[in-house]
C-alpha cells in the first residue's frame, strides 16, 4: 500500500515539478511561519490535532468533516497545533482544507503529505503550512537531507517521521529539530503504542519527540507522556469524537 501510494504521488505532483523554481521564489516572500516546533516545546504534553476524513487502514472516517470548523473546534480544546491531511486519493485530502484551516486558525499548520520532491515544500509554505512531515521509510538518505534542508531553506519546522530503530538513526543522522515515532507500521497498518515507548529514549535529549497514531484515549496519552515524548499527533479519534475540543483537554491534562 505505501508503495501505491508513493506512486500514486509522483503522478500527481507531475506539473508541480515544472513550476519548482516559482514556487521556491513564493516561498521566500510568503509571510513567516508560525513556529510548529516551538508551540510543542511549550512545558507539558502538547496535541497536534489531526484533520482526516479517511485513511487506507480504517477507511471512511468523517465525510461530512468541515474542516475549518473541526479546526476552530480543536484550538479551542486547546491544541498546540493542527495537521492538515492534503493526499487526495487515498485519505480523501485536498490543498483547499489546508487553505480552509489557515483561513480559520492562528496556530501552526503541519502539512500530512507525502513528500518526494522539493516542490512540495515550496508549495506547502506558499499555501500558509508551517511545517511539512518527511516520511523515513518512503525516503532515501539523500532525499531525506535535501528535504529536510529545503524545508528548513524557506522557514519550515520539519517533522521527521520514524518507525523503527534503523530509521531513527537515519533521521538523527540529519539532525533533525523534530523526530515522530509512528506507532502505526505504514507497511501493515497494525497500530501498537510499544512502539512509541521502545523508540522514545533513542530520540529524548536529541530532538523533540513526537508520538504519532494510536492514541485515542487518556491512558494512551499518559503511556506516551510517560515515555517522555513532548507531544502527540491524534487524528482518529478527533475526527469520530462528539466533543473533540473536550477530548484534546483530557488528553493534554494526564
Amino acid at each position: 500500500m505505501l508503495d501505491e501510494i508513493v506512486a500514486s504521488t509522483r503522478r500527481r505532483i507531475e506539473p508541480l515539478l515544472r513550476n519548482r523554481i516559482n514556487l521556491r521564489a513564493e516561498a521566500l516572500s510568503a509571510d513567516s511561519a508560525l513556529g510548529f516546533g516551538s508551540a510543542l516545546s511549550v512545558p507539558g504534553l502538547q496535541v497536534i490535532a489531526e484533520i482526516k476524513r479517511r485513511s487506507p487502514s480504517a477507511g471512511v472516517l468523517a465525510s461530512d468533516l468541515v474542516p475549518s470548523d473541526q479546526a476552530v473546534a480543536y484550538v479551542a480544546g486547546g491544541a498546540a497545533a493542527i495537521s492538515v491531511l492534503t493526499e487526495p486519493d487515498y485519505f480523501s485530502g485536498s490543498i483547499a482544507d489546508l487553505e480552509a484551516v489557515r483561513e480559520a486558525v492562528d496556530v501552526p499548520i503541519l502539512r500530512k503529505d507525502f513528500m518526494i520532491d522539493s516542490a512540495q515544500i515550496y508549495e506547502s509554505k506558499v499555501l500558509g503550512a508551517d511545517a511539512v512531515l518527511l516520511i523515513v521509510a518512503i525516503l532515501t538518505d539523500d532525499e531525506l537531507a535535501s528535504l529536510h534542508d529545503a524545508g528548513q531553506s524557506v522557514g519550515l519546522d520539519v517533522l521527521v517521521e520514524t518507525h523503527t530503530e534503523h530509521e531513527v538513526e537515519r533521521a538523527l543522522a540529519i539532525s533533525p529539530h523534530i523526530i515522530g515515532v509512528n506507532n502505526r507500521d505504514l507497511a501493515t497498518f497494525v497500530t501498537d503504542l510499544a512502539t512509541g515507548e521502545r523508540l522514545a529514549p533513542t530520540v529524548l535529549g536529541r530532538a523533540l519527540a513526537v508520538g504519532e497514531s494510536g492514541v485515542s484515549s487518556v491512558e494512551g496519552a499518559r503511556r506516551m507522556r510517560v515515555a517522555g515524548f513532548d507531544a502527540i499527533l491524534v487524528g482518529e479519534a478527533l475526527v469520530r469524537a462528539a466533543d473533540p475540543a473536550t477530548l484534546i483537554a483530557d488528553l493534554k491534562a494526564v
